[in-house]
């Protein structure tokens, strides 16, 4: 098993000054200590105009950061907003292969469309098309990392000539694919199309081994062609994350800010919205009243708390081996929401290092050279079904003709005369 961290980097009102500095700095630091760690992988969004809810709207930014302060851990967008109304591709594969080469190699790339109307509508995007035109790109995107030069395109979504783009990836073919994945037909997509799964949604254990069987069944079909010049056959499930030693101070710590991050994420989706103007965390907080208090009490009656990442270490022990006997690669925790503190963020994640990761993480190599071994034969099967775009003979590089031909300018004498 994987793990990895996730940032929304969410910042419910009130807002004091300082606050959008400290969130950014706080994030960091915990990438930082995630890598000491031993944590995998550190993912970060790409979101815009979400008030409260993210405002990771330049992660390109961040992960450079991060990047710059880490040594270990796969850098992670998860995802890039990759249709061109948002970033044009070449723009994509120009920063991918940029924050490759400054990370050694470490970067992940996990390519999304977006879902609620004040990024869609802000960047006039069809809700109807959007899929297509995110896949389209995606494609495109990984041609732009892999040949030289780019032979060009012409598109539904965006058209653009021949040109070298730069620079190229320090990892081959490119970073391993990745797509944001919210119910069971993009887990199929995914699949088809020889992606790995990152799940953002929060399943119990029968329903993710229901997506794992979903997407390596189709892994392992002639469904599966790959959109990219490579397969990266994983299922990445994201899961809430507060931990103490005390059952009842991890719900107490943890349990309110995980709810808001699914509060926020509805809201925005199906209400009506004042840009620069909400107060979705004053709402939470009046609706859900003493939730997080009667959970508490009724998980001391029980001596148990089924809370899917919240809790004890033992709690989060068989949370972890009930993802893994499903199927489920890498577990991806999402301990910054609502207004969750630094200082139990990182508690947490020095608890999770100390007492669970050591046995989920002793075999990992030998679980994925064993997966490796017996997906090759599909992989190899999977590529020879992929049709990739054609780099160009030398001679068939077009010219970029000059604008205007360069007039040779006269010589004059010192009287003037030519």
């Amino acid at each position: 098993m994987r793990f990895g961290v996730f940032y929304e980097l969410q910042l419910p009102r009130p807002w004091a000054d300082g606050d959008e500095h400290r969130l950014f700095k706080d994030a960091l630091e915990q990438v930082a200590l995630a890598d000491r760690l031993g944590f995998d992988y550190a993912w970060q969004v790409e979101h815009h105009f979400l008030d409260e809810y993210s405002h990771s709207s330049a992660p390109e930014v961040f992960l450079a950061a991060a990047a710059v302060q880490t040594k270990n851990i796969r850098i992670g967008h998860g995802i890039r907003q990759v249709i061109p109304n948002y970033n044009h591709p070449a723009r994509t594969a120009e920063g991918l292969a940029t924050l490759d080469l400054i990370s050694d190699g470490r970067v992940e790339f996990g390519i999304g469309e977006g879902a609620t109307r004040l990024e869609l509508g802000a960047f006039g995007i069809s809700a109807k098309t959007k899929r297509a035109r995110a896949l389209e790109a995606a494609e495109q995107i990984c041609n732009m990392m892999v040949l030289t030069p780019y032979p060009g395109f012409d598109g539904e979504g965006f058209s653009m000539p021949c040109r070298n783009v730069l620079p190229k990836p320090l990892q081959t073919p490119h970073p391993p694919l990745w797509m944001a994945c919210t119910n069971r037909e993009t887990i199929k997509v995914a699949a088809q199309n020889g992606i790995g799964a990152l799940a953002f949604s929060f399943l119990d254990p029968d329903e993710a081994r229901t997506w794992s069987k979903i997407y390596y069944d189709i892994i392992k079909s002639d469904q599966c062609v790959p959109l990219g010049w490579s397969v990266n056959a994983n299922l990445a499930m994201v899961s809430a994350f507060s931990m103490h030693e005390d059952r009842s101070e991890a719900i107490r710590r943890g349990q309110d800010h995980f709810e808001f991050f699914r509060y926020s994420q509805q809201k925005l989706v199906a209400d009506d919205f004042v840009p620069g103007h909400s107060n979705m965390w004053e709402e939470f907080l009046e609706k859900r009243g003493d939730a997080s208090d009667r959970l508490i009490k009724a998980a001391l009656a029980r001596g148990e708390f089924d809370g899917a990442g919240i809790g004890t270490p033992d709690d989060m022990r068989a949370h972890i081996a009930n993802l893994q006997e499903a199927g489920v690669d890498q577990v991806v925790f999402l301990q910054q929401a609502g207004r969750n503190s630094h200082e139990n963020i990182c508690a947490s994640l020095e608890l999770f290092a100390d007492t669970v990761m050591p046995q989920f993480v002793a075999d990992v190599e030998e679980r994925e050279a064993n997966k490796q071994t017996e997906l090759a034969p599909y992989i190899e099967a999977a590529l020879a079904r992929r049709q990739p775009m054609q780099a160009l003979a030398e001679a068939d590089v077009p010219v970029v003709k000059a604008a205007v031909k360069a007039s040779v300018p006269s010589h004059r004498t010192a009287a003037g005369k030519t």
